[in-house]
């Protein structure tokens, strides 16, 4: 493969970890909003009892430096109303949501509809498909036109995050136009293989649980390695 991958870290949530990752060359970082997440991040107490909770600044920011400016900031959601998307939009000021549940091409359409042009006019729809077999592939077709990326990720019990991959020779399967992020389980050994992949609408890696030190921090070095390798 001649062409340069997208990067996407996921599962961020310290500020000098996000900090740190930031000055990497990568074009995107997770935040999960999804509670049941081990990487989950919440939103401060506003303390007043009438304001909202507020989002925490150092974690807005991406670290505020050059590089991070950058960094397009992905908020992972699943199954969450409307209303709790549109909030966390604004108050993490965030480039693309990423759908990691059941949601219909119809909430989807409402959702951009409520976001374009009014609140947020640039903002970029991904959803994941959890992927077993060939026949998962299925599922894209409802959403082509919908999203603009799919995160291709290995079916488990949850919502992602197994760390675990599924067979990769089945993504000659998908025939849909919609470009994809390849998710689940990468770690620092597959750069070779993710190399000999020669899909056309591959746009990307989504990096998380195998470049961890624990749950939600990552290894900076190791990412660092990885990235230049690929």
């Amino acid at each position: 493969m001649t062409k340069n991958l997208l990067i996407k870290v996921c599962g961020m949530r310290h500020p000098d970890n996000i900090r740190a990752v930031s000055q990497l060359p990568i074009d995107y970082m997770g935040l999960i909003f999804y509670p049941k997440s081990s990487r989950y991040v919440g939103m401060a107490s506003s303390g007043t009892g009438l304001l909202p909770d507020i989002a925490d600044k150092a974690i807005i920011g991406l670290g505020n430096t050059t590089v991070s400016s950058y960094i397009n900031k992905v908020g992972v959601f699943v199954n969450a109303s409307a209303q709790d998307i549109i909030t966390h939009v604004v108050n993490f000021r965030l480039d693309a949501i990423q759908l990691h549940g059941s949601e219909t091409p119809t909430f989807i359409r409402n959702l951009k509809a409520t976001l374009i042009p009014d609140i947020c006019p640039k903002i970029k729809i991904f959803k994941a498909i959890s992927i077993a077999s060939a026949e998962d592939f299925g599922k894209c077709s409802q959403y082509e036109g919908v999203v603009d990326m799919f995160v291709f990720d290995t079916k488990c019990a949850g919502h992602g995050g197994s760390g675990r991959q599924f067979d990769w020779s089945v993504l000659d399967s998908y025939k849909g136009n919609t470009p994809f992020l390849l998710s689940g389980g990468i770690g620092f050994d597959d750069a070779e293989r993710i190399k000999n992949i020669r899909h056309p609408k591959l746009a990307g890696l989504d990096l998380n649980s195998r470049f961890e030190l624990e749950p939600g921090l990552k290894d900076v070095e190791l990412l660092k390695a990885f990235i230049n390798k690929i």
